[in-house]
């Protein structure tokens, strides 16, 4: 069997004809033969070619509102015949079927039509019957036949035909046959993910836009990122992106949208080293930074204010990695700009999924993402001294904080500031002198702190240990069958303290 096959014949029935004319062209000037369907036989005409319409070759109309157009033997015989079978090509003889060399077709728009908030039926619609099926038998006869199942593939296609014309190599077909079979898995997925609702009742994940990275966590191990990174940032300068520096993005993105105050976080491994709310991006900066300057060196930063020269002055007397912002002034850009790999994000308006997974085992762990963002409203005053308004806003701001650092976690602030937070523990007591050691270490005064923690104290052993360094408010989510311990000796200290009944671990 040649492995080099010319296209005589091509079948074209598309959704998006942006893109298409060039590609028409040049199939025509190759002397390639059209069979269409509808808009496109009129698209192709309107171009000055011929075009044979589906309907002449089946003999049937287009029926059932367009449902069929082109399910007929007579397309997919076509399509599916093996050049190479002498007893297929005898039948395709006898029963009047052309050969199609290449196929080009997309899909209704399925997932545009749910994000658009389309009633059902107009949704059921949008799922296509003829282009899915085209697009598997052309695949599937990769052998012999060019399939292109998206507009994403119209300039890998007519790179090829201006290349070298009308004639494909096994290795093209093969390539366009695995990218058919992305575009169908893709568009199954969001099918039954739509159907499937909330129930779950199997994971159907499916993303574009391979991006290889430099490397994964390490160097000796490969990394992908599959997704649409620039619907959510523009990179405006720096080096490329790497796997760790998108683990510490995400982290700072989900931590910078717990605030509506102007406020600057400082991330490391993940994990807030300095945070600040301030009226000013400047003041932030500098307050966040107060918190833990030694680890901040070669961090990630992020802000959800403008950044302006007064801020980036500042900012730019450290190193850091990565820092990301809504917008930054000219003269801001001027200075940040000046280190050559320094990677520097303006962050876009995008809406984030509403679930988490991570592969584990030999299966995946899916969950919803963690929305909740505790308000005065959620607090229950547990002791017989109330927090003062100053202490509420503290503890929420705490919490948030809390809430986007790794178990076991113990934050304390004051305000509206971090003064340190002790992560990762293995045991609660450990997090909370890890903070103390830390806040006493760059000078901070805990007397009026108070503290967070995301899961309830099983001992009253860190209350204890905090009250004896000054925190004069705590709050956490309750639910130890040993609360009334901690309880009683913020009574006996005159310690303020609060449940949320919400754990936020984080691993």
């Amino acid at each position: 069997m040649s492995e080099t096959k010319r296209i005589k014949t091509a079948l074209v029935s598309v959704y998006h004809k942006e893109g298409l004319d060039e590609i028409i062209t040049k199939l025509h000037e190759e002397g390639v033969e059209f069979l269409s369907t509808g808009g496109t036989r009129q698209f192709i005409e309107s171009l000055g070619y011929p075009c044979k319409a589906v309907e002449d070759l089946t003999t049937y109309p287009s029926i059932l509102g367009g449902r069929v157009k082109t399910l007929h033997p007579k397309v997919f015989g076509g399509i599916l015949c093996r050049r190479g079978l002498e007893q297929d090509m005898q039948q395709i003889e006898k029963y009047e079927i052309p050969e199609i060399d290449l196929v080009i077709v997309d899909l209704y728009p399925f997932e545009a039509t749910v994000a658009s908030g389309a009633e059902e039926p107009a949704i059921i619609e949008k799922i296509d019957i003829g282009g899915i099926s085209l697009i598997r038998a052309a695949a599937k006869n990769y052998n012999d036949v060019v399939i292109v199942a998206s507009q994403a593939q119209y300039q890998p296609l007519r790179d090829m035909l201006m290349e070298h014309g009308a004639v494909t190599s096994l290795e093209e077909r093969r390539w366009f046959a695995k990218e058919a079979f992305a575009v169908s898995s893709h568009y199954d997925s969001a099918i039954f993910n739509y159907f499937d609702g909330e129930e779950g009742s199997a994971f159907r994940q499916s993303a574009n836009n391979q991006k290889m990275l430099r490397y994964g966590e390490n160097p000796h191990q490969k990394g992908y990122f599959y997704g649409n990174i620039d619907a959510m940032f523009d990179q405006i300068h720096g080096k490329e992106i790497s796997y760790n520096n998108l683990l510490d993005i995400n982290a700072a993105v989900d931590l910078i949208d717990e605030f509506t105050d102007t406020t600057f976080a400082i991330l490391k491994h993940n994990n807030a080293c300095g945070l600040a709310s301030r009226p000013t991006v400047l003041e932030a900066w500098n307050d966040a930074l107060a918190g833990d300057p030694v680890s901040a060196f070669g961090g990630v930063l992020i802000t959800n204010a403008v950044v302006d020269k007064a801020a980036a002055e500042e900012i730019n007397k450290i190193f850091f990695e990565v820092i990301i912002a809504p917008d930054y002034d000219v003269d801001a850009l001027e200075i940040l700009g000046q280190k050559k790999n320094r990677i520097i994000l303006v962050r876009k308006q995008a809406s984030l999924p509403k679930k988490q997974f991570r592969s584990l085992l030999n299966g995946v762990l899916v969950q919803e993402r963690d929305l909740k963002v505790e308000t005065p409203e959620d607090l229950k005053t547990v002791t017989t001294k109330a927090p003062t308004a100053q202490e509420i806003e503290d503890m929420l701001f705490a919490n948030k904080i809390v809430k986007n650092s790794k178990s076991n976690a113990i934050v304390l602030a004051k305000g509206k500031q971090l003064l340190a937070s002790g992560v990762g523990q293995t045991s609660r007591v450990d997090a909370l002198k890890q903070a103390i050691e830390k806040a006493k270490s760059f000078g901070f005064d805990l007397n009026g702190a108070v503290m967070a923690s995301d899961a309830f104290f099983p001992f009253p052993d860190c209350v204890e240990i905090a009250g004896n360094e000054g925190v004069t408010a705590v709050i956490q989510p309750g639910g130890s069958i040993k609360d009334e311990l901690s309880f009683e000796y913020c009574n006996e200290h005159g310690i303020a303290m609060v449940t949320t009944g919400f754990r936020h671990f984080k691993h």
